[in-house]
C-alpha cells in the first residue's frame, strides 16, 4: 500500500500528461524515429524520480544521456553529444553514487538534500566559465551547428550536473534553463526537418517538469529540516 503511495496525484498526472503529450507529438511528427521517442519517455520518467530525490532517476539519466547523444550526432549537433555522453552521462553516474551515499535518515528512495556555500558558489561559477570556454572551441573546430546556444547548453549542463552531484535544490532550476536553451536548438533544427518538433515537445515537458522539480525539493528540503529537528 506504501508503494502505492511513493508518487502523489500530482506526480501521476504530470508523469501521464507528459507521457501522452510527447506520444502524441512523435505519431505527428515522426512516427519514423523510436529511438526518440524512447529517449524521450525514459528522460521524463527520470525527472520524475529525480523530484522525489530517487536515486533511481540518475540511472535512467546515464540511460538517457547515451540515448539522447546518439540523436544529436545525427543532426550535427556536436555540442550536445559531446556533453550529454561526455560530461551529463558520466556526471550522473557519480550523482547516483552521490545520492546513495548520502539517503536521508538510510532511506534509499530519498536523498538527503544539501546546501552549498556562498565559496562554493564562486567555485563552481568559475569551473563553469572555464568549460564554457573550452567546450566553445572545441565546438567551433567540430563545426558545429548553432554554435553559441550550443555553448550555453554546455553552460547550463556543466552547472546543473554539478549542483546535481552535490545534492542541491537548485539542480533542477538550472536545469529548467537548460532545458530553455535545448528548446531554442530544436526549433532551429525543425526548421529543416519537422520531424524534430517532436523533440520540441519533449523538452517542454522536461521544462515543466524541471519547475515542479525545483518546488519539490524545496518542500523536501523543508520536510527533512522539521523530521530532524
Amino acid at each position: 500500500m506504501k508503494k502505492l503511495k511513493y508518487f502523489s496525484k500530482t506526480d501521476v498526472a504530470l508523469w501521464s500528461l507528459s507521457v501522452v503529450s510527447i506520444t502524441l507529438s512523435f505519431l505527428i511528427f515522426d512516427r519514423e524515429n523510436y529511438f526518440t521517442l524512447i529517449a524521450s519517455l525514459i528522460g521524463v520518467t527520470s525527472l520524475i524520480f529525480n523530484a522525489k530525490g530517487n536515486p533511481f532517476g540518475q540511472l535512467l539519466m546515464v540511460i538517457f544521456s547515451i540515448i539522447y547523444g546518439l540523436i544529436s550526432y545525427g543532426f550535427s549537433y556536436y555540442g550536445e553529444m559531446i556533453t550529454y555522453m561526455g560530461m551529463s552521462g558520466p556526471m550522473a553516474f557519480f550523482a547516483l553514487v552521490s545520492w546513495l551515499r548520502n539517503p536521508f535518515e538510510g532511506k534509499k528512495s530519498q536523498v538527503k538534500v544539501n546546501r552549498i556555500s556562498k565559496k562554493e558558489i564562486c567555485f563552481m561559477v568559475c569551473l563553469t566559465a572555464v568549460v564554457t570556454v573550452l567546450f566553445y572551441f572545441i565546438l567551433q573546430y567540430f563545426n558545429t551547428a548553432n554554435l553559441v546556444f550550443s555553448t550555453l547548453s554546455v553552460t547550463t549542463s556543466f552547472a546543473a550536473v554539478y549542483l546535481t552531484f552535490r545534492r542541491s535544490p537548485y539542480f533542477a532550476l538550472v536545469y529548467a534553463l537548460n532545458d530553455i536553451v535545448l528548446i531554442i536548438l530544436w526549433v532551429y533544427a525543425s526548421f529543416s526537418d519537422i520531424t524534430y518538433l517532436s523533440v520540441v515537445i519533449c523538452f517542454v515537458m522536461f521544462l515543466i517538469n524541471d519547475i515542479y522539480g525545483f518546488i519539490s525539493w524545496l518542500r523536501m528540503e523543508k520536510n527533512q529540516k522539521k523530521h530532524s529537528a
